[in-house]
């Protein structure tokens, strides 16, 4: 069983992102990347399935700028077998990259897509409900546990107020939570094996697939900052700011 495992390229998660000055976007200059961390946890779950004899082969994919390799070798480090980097300058938004995604699984028949539940940048989590609903698979969101059998998958996801178990026939697309595994740290040995591993890189045109943005970023800008606090005499001012400020009636 082929499992296929997108993979994108960050803002690292320990970095304070700062806010252009002309409010366009993200200050990306010198900071540092990573794979986003959801990713991380979606290969190592592959790998351990190819550890265990469930599947046979792990593919991992990006699409973005020629720095995305470093991210391919990240994941072939932590013991994807290839990787593919669908090459692009375009800012790619989830609908472009789950038809790229479809494309891939049309030439490489993977039984099953394991992605991370969403991105930490635009934090969108919408690519593996797409790709699901292009392919026309069933589809888990938010897996915390996964167990592949009989040409099924049984997942224990997260909802509100509990777990749910779910089950259904392969091939599928299943998109990961963090509680699912802890990845392991990709040692210096497996770092040189992974130079060594077969990277692909195409082109969105050679998918035959149109990734030309369909919305439009108009700003973006921080948060506000909190006012700082106030010490107050006793219950009675409390209530007598409460009042006039016009928080309670």
């Amino acid at each position: 069983m082929k499992v296929l495992v997108p993979v994108k390229r960050v803002v690292d998660y320990n970095v304070k992102v700062r806010v252009k000055a002309d409010g366009s976007g993200v200050d990306t200059a010198n900071a540092k990347m990573s794979m986003n961390p959801f990713d991380e946890i979606a290969v190592e779950e592959a790998v351990r399935l190819r550890e265990a004899g469930v599947a046979s082969e792990v593919l991992v994919v990006s699409a973005g700028l020629v720095n995305c390799q470093e991210t391919l070798r990240t994941a072939m480090a932590i013991g994807a077998d290839r990787a593919l980097l669908i090459e692009t300058d375009v800012d790619l938004q989830p609908l472009a990259v789950a038809k790229l995604l479809k494309s891939v699984c049309e030439n490489e028949q993977p039984q099953l897509v394991l992605c991370g539940k969403q991105a930490i940048d635009d934090d969108a989590n919408q690519t593996g409900q797409m790709l699901a609903a292009l392919m026309n698979w069933p589809q888990a969101t938010f897996a915390s546990k996964v167990q592949l059998a009989d040409g099924k998958a049984t997942v224990v996801r997260e909802i509100d107020g509990g777990m749910e178990t779910v089950e259904m026939a392969l091939p599928a697309v299943i998109s990961v939570d963090l509680r699912l595994n802890e990845p392991r740290y990709a040692t210096l040995p497996n770092i040189m094996k992974a130079k060594k591993k077969p990277l692909d890189v195409i082109t969105p045109a050679a998918l035959g697939v149109d990734v030309v943005p369909r919305l439009k970023m108009l700003s973006v800008a921080e948060p506000p900052k909190r006012a700082a606090g106030i010490k107050l005499a006793g219950v009675a001012e409390l209530v007598a700011k409460l009042k006039n400020e016009g928080v309670i009636a």
